[in-house]
């Protein structure tokens, strides 16, 4: 075991209320010793780092100034919350983060009292604090509302609905942008470059950036020194316009590490705020451990890492990332054809885009925490002659959908979709899970949706959906690395809506679409042992079907089983109604479709995921055998 930091502060602290007997010098040897846990905690586990790193001394203040849990302290996305977390009464579980029947990566409302709501998406945190604001003023049991929000998260168009309805409602509510030039990659568009300017060339906490906005909330003596540089800087552009004209009063910027600073201004809004304010804090990722201020972005999200050194404990693979291949797969595309482009919210590397990028600087863009934009932006491309591929993960394009439907669809626009993350994802969990995409695409008219089983036949997909002309498509495809297949140099068309036989069989037919292939074929071999001889043949297309080759499963079989990395709704749902409709459930055949489970499924390492959905070459064999009627077979075809 790692040697555990020495933390005597901490040690006394067992819930936030601990805190208010301590005196703000106290407070500052505190939140240094909590830095310490948070580092030794995930260097054990693995996790988002650098943005828990950040907050450290916010996450301090914010609980010794506030009444948590009466007062509703909602962290934006919530991947910052490992400080929070070991303040909270989660210390001692703090060093299962992630794992299995462990703590949540993210905040979540049935783990503690101290989560009031759960969030793993960006840009939510002021709409939910303005409901627990309202909420308050209908008589509820709830204080103050505070949100922290990470600037990455304001290049979200909910971030400004719910600051245009605080305005509007004049609620009292306080908002932290919690600004460190950086989310998950750099920040992009025109609110990072307004944030920069205000504070571009001042030292922070200046009393001129105090100047306009919050001036009566500020202790006296910095009330004064604000009043008089009011008449110094006249004509300047100084303090949060934007956010005053929104109606919100502004402080700021201060230093987000500066405790006593953080806690002076915490404590005067909070005595004499009468409606929506927003405190501008700076931060750094990061902050507090060397190898993480110098790689922000590596240390966003690392595993399991030697504290002294920095070094991460990944483990090797011989076969490529199915994200690596996507952007290998598409430079190779767009070598060839210059209207090839590729458009990602916020994901450069996550999607592997910022490899294109490198290539094809101009033909990329990064339109921030903004899928909803960048679905419609896609659109446009594709209505002008491009071909863009729209890059996100499975679980954020839901927030997008309307556009897919009414943008994309509705219009027939070729439209491509690299939606990575498909499936179950491991430790960030529910929320992450690429559960639910095959549903909601599959229903739309015109779509070609392809689902790779392994990284040769995701470099062919990437080929094929470039050359789709006449409508929208989609390639969903796993987290994580291939099965070690041997690569085509260059991907090949793939004729659409068409599987293939993987291995030929006799009396059962199991039917994959996606990574579950290989699941499948080890299923076939362990039947093989039972005497039954088992096709496999991979889907590759959820639509359009391959209904020749469904029907022919059908005919030839008495078997047939589905599979597929999807909630209820997807692919198994389009196979049965195809049967039903040409009547091949009329007679012999006995039919059934393995799908995730109708729950959300929780964090653990994605074997044991599986395992928990029955999606595993088990659970194949134990449904196979049920349909059959027996416990094991011996001597039949």
């Amino acid at each position: 075991m790692p040697d555990r930091p020495i933390t005597p502060l901490l040690d006394r602290i067992a819930t936030p209320s601990d805190l208010k007997g301590l005196s703000d010098d106290e407070l500052s040897r505190l939140a240094h010793e909590l830095r310490q846990e948070t580092i030794s905690a995930v260097s054990e586990t693995g996790g988002h780092l650098g943005a828990s790193l950040g907050v450290v001394e916010m996450t301090v203040a914010l609980h010794a100034v506030f009444d948590t849990p009466r007062d509703k302290l909602v962290w934006d996305v919530g991947h910052q919350t490992y400080p929070h977390k070991i303040l909270t009464g989660r210390r001692d579980r703090i060093r299962t983060l992630r794992q299995e029947d462990g703590l949540s990566g993210f905040t979540k409302r049935s783990e503690s009292e101290y989560d009031p709501f759960g969030a793993a998406h960006s840009s939510t945190s002021i709409s939910a604090a303005l409901g627990f604001a309202a909420g308050r003023d209908f008589g509820m049991e709830t204080g103050d509302a505070i949100a922290v929000i990470g600037d990455g998260a304001m290049s979200a168009g909910m971030a400004y609905e719910a600051l245009n309805n605080a305005g509007h409602l004049g609620k009292r509510l306080i908002v932290i942008l919690n600004d460190n030039e950086m989310s998950i990659a750099p920040p992009v568009g025109a609110m990072s470059r307004y944030l920069s300017r205000l504070y571009a060339g001042k030292p922070l906490q200046d009393v001129r950036s105090l100047a306009k906005g919050a001036v009566s909330l500020l202790p006296p003596p910095l009330r004064e020194g604000a009043e008089r540089a009011k008449h110094l800087v006249k004509g300047m552009v100084v303090g949060g316009t934007l956010f005053e004209e929104l109606g919100f009063s502004y402080a700021g910027p201060i230093d987000g590490h500066d405790i006593h600073a953080l806690l002076a201004v915490l404590r005067a809004v909070k005595a004499r705020a009468t409606g929506p304010v927003l405190i501008h804090a700076i931060t750094k990722k990061g902050k507090g451990y060397a190898p993480a201020e110098a790689s922000a972005d590596k240390y966003h999200g690392v595993a399991k890492f030697d504290v002294p050194s920095g070094k991460q404990f990944k483990a090797k693979s011989n076969a490529p990332s199915y994200t690596r291949v996507f952007a290998d797969s598409l430079i190779r595309q767009a070598e060839a054809d210059r209207r090839i482009c590729a458009v990602t919210a916020a994901m450069p590397s996550g999607t592997g885009l910022d490899v294109f990028g490198q290539r094809f600087p101009s033909r990329t863009f990064d339109v921030g925490i903004a899928e909803q934009h960048a679905v419609t932006f896609c659109a446009a491309l594709a209505a002008s002659g491009m071909r863009p591929f729209c890059a996100i993960y499975s679980t954020f394009l839901q927030r997008g959908y309307d556009q897919i439907v009414h943008d994309v669809a509705l219009q027939s626009l070729p439209v491509r979709f690299a939606i990575d993350r498909a499936g179950l994802v491991g430790a960030d969990g529910a929320t992450h899970a690429g559960s639910f995409d095959l549903a909601y695409l599959g229903n739309l008219p015109g779509f070609t949706i392809m689902a790779p089983s392994d990284e040769a036949e995701l470099r062919h997909m990437v080929a094929t959906a470039a050359t789709i002309d006449d409508g929208p498509s989609a390639i969903r495809f796993a987290r994580g690395e291939g099965v070690g297949v041997d690569m085509p140099e260059t991907g090949e068309v793939l004729p659409i809506g068409k599987g293939r036989i993987v291995r030929e069989g006799g009396k059962v037919a199991i039917l994959s679409l996606g990574t579950r292939l290989a699941e499948a074929l080890r299923a076939a071999e362990d039947l093989e042992t039972k005497g039954l001889s088992v096709t496999v043949a991979d889907a590759r297309f959820a639509k359009p079907l391959d209904t020749d080759l469904i029907f022919r499963l059908a005919r030839e079989h008495e078997v047939l089983l589905s599979v597929e990395e999807g909630a209820i709704g997807g692919f198994g749902s389009h196979v049965t109604q195809a049967l039903l409709n040409e009547g091949h459930l009329d007679g012999g055949l006995k039919f059934r479709s393995l799908t995730l489970p109708d729950q959300f499924i929780d964090h653990a390492s994605p074997k044991r995921m599986y395992d928990q959905a029955g999606l595993n070459a088990a659970h194949m064999v134990e449904t196979i055998l049920g349909m059959l009627g027996v416990a094991s077979l011996s001597g039949t075809n």
